[in-house]
């Protein structure tokens, strides 16, 4: 397909043979626009993904097809899926179904964490800061 209609034509052209088959999914959470996770997607999970209506992964680690929350409970519902100008990245908009979206938990509450993008880097410091009471408002 032509430069033309990948940046402008209405169909789906993902060329995931460009970056070995996977292409970066953005998590974003719907109601506050906070980023809840950063995950791969192959050409069957986003075939799966758009079957099921949950978000579903490749998982690099494991080697495997993932939907978020067949585990633990905490799915991340697709509401809208956009596409970049190149067609070689995805933003999944999810309704969080659960607690959380992080593998990581709360060590205070036990829970998953609201997001994976649980620290800052503090350019002074050079070092990593845990941000405190992570809110629905992403502060």
């Amino acid at each position: 397909m032509d430069k033309k209609n990948i940046e402008e034509g209405k169909t789906l052209n993902i060329d995931f043979e460009k970056r070995g088959g996977l292409i970066p999914a953005v998590v974003q959470d719907i109601r506050d626009g906070l980023i809840l996770m950063l995950a791969y997607v192959n050409e069957e999970a986003l075939a799966e993904t758009m079957r099921s209506g949950m978000a579903t992964f490749w998982s690099t680690s494991r080697n495997e097809l993932w939907t978020k929350g067949k585990t633990s409970g905490d799915y991340l519902k697709i509401k809208k899926i956009f596409v970049d100008c190149d067609q070689d990245a995805l933003v999944y908009v999810v309704e969080p179904q659960g607690k959380g979206a992080c593998h990581t938990k709360d060590p205070e509450s036990g829970d998953a964490r609201l997001s994976c993008f649980y620290r800052a880097f503090d350019m002074e410091s050079e070092k990593l800061v845990h941000i405190k009471d992570l809110d629905k408002s992403g502060s």
